[in-house]
């Protein structure tokens, strides 16, 4: 099924625009996908043109003459920079002018912007930050990953049922299993606040609750979604893409060392290449925010082309799947549940 769409934040991120530019560029030519380039429009104009990119029918332009700069506080875009290019993207999505936005700029201004222009869904308290990260079996969806450092014990409850909403829709699993993640699998382990969210979610019925998970349980693939805080889930997520970097970098120091490694790594070319694909943070290109009325993408500050066009793509397939819809759903009936 064809979606609209989808605005990109043009001058969010580290490399923005032109980074910005060309990941819409391969999004328009390797999927088909529609493209609303936000931002200041001659700078935009001048990276297509450079980039030599004909293709217009694809991608449009829409002026956004503010830039949220990364060391503004999240609430400049509600009180100070209404028309920013993040601000502008996001109401196009509110509007229905497009399926979904995708920002590599200031995560906290992205998910203001989202909260004010989409709402949270019916019954949701907080909206949480969710990426699957890869392992054996597949992934583990991992929630909230930044975008609440601080939790109530009912907000955790929730996450759990908007992770195993993403992880039915994303992983294919009928029936997926929701973990906590703690210092210890033993009920007893972690601290006052998680014992508590540990018995609450327990008796939390539209969930497949395995108890406490240990962070090492995120990449065997016994579970697929795995719950925490924010301050948390970001760390558990950098850390992760670290390793993935000393792994691939000590593996090519290793066969590049001597003739032997040289010829081993020729023959196993092709898995490496398979490895590396896995473990490319580019290759997810971004993570959703879960439980605001609208699909909302938010990429490292960092991201490069690739990564810029996956998270479009992901917008586009997120869109097309109704997960925001299904979520609200879920969300909705839960609240109306817990009012009888």
């Amino acid at each position: 099924m064809a979606v609209g769409p989808i605005a990109l934040d043009a001058m969010g991120g580290d490399f923005a625009p032109r980074e910005m530019v060309k990941g819409a560029i391969m999004a328009a030519s390797d999927f088909g996908i529609e493209v609303i380039l936000v931002g200041q429009e001659s700078k935009i104009e001048s990276q297509l043109d450079e980039l030599g990119w004909s293709g217009r029918d694809r991608i449009s332009i829409c002026h956004a003459p503010q830039v949220v700069e990364m060391s503004d506080a999240p609430s400049v875009v509600i009180r100070g920079k209404r028309q920013s290019s993040i601000r502008i993207a996001s109401h196009l999505v509110r509007s229905g002018e497009a399926a979904g936005v995708v920002s590599a700029g200031n995560t906290g201004a992205a998910m203001a912007a989202a909260r004010s222009e989409f709402r949270l869904a019916k019954g949701v308290q907080r909206a949480a930050i969710a990426q699957a990260l890869p392992n054996r079996k597949g992934g583990t969806v991992v929630l909230d990953i930044g975008a609440n450092v601080d939790c109530k014990m009912q907000h955790l409850v929730q996450f759990g049922v908007m992770g195993s909403v993403y992880a039915s829709i994303v992983l294919k699993k009928p029936k997926p299993k929701v973990g906590l993640l703690s210092i210890g699998s033993e009920d007893t382990k972690g601290n006052d606040f998680t014992r508590r969210v540990l018995s609450a979610m327990r008796e939390q019925p539209d969930i497949d609750f395995v108890g406490n998970i240990e962070g090492r349980d995120v990449f065997k693939g016994d579970v697929d979604v795995a719950v925490c805080d924010g301050f948390v889930g970001n760390i558990v997520l950098k850390i992760t893409e670290g390793v993935a970097e000393t792994v691939m970098g000590i593996l090519r120091d290793a066969l590049s060392s001597s003739i032997r490694g040289r010829a081993g790594a020729a023959l196993a070319r092709p898995a490496f290449a398979k490895l590396r694909k896995r473990m490319d943070s580019a290759e997810y290109g971004g993570a959703i925010l879960l439980g605001v009325n609208g699909v909302c993408i938010i990429c490292h500050g960092a991201s490069g082309a690739k990564a810029v066009s996956n998270a479009i793509k992901r917008a586009s397939d997120f869109a097309t799947s109704r997960i925001v819809e299904q979520i609200a759903e879920k969300m909705d009936a839960d609240s109306d549940k817990e009012k009888r």
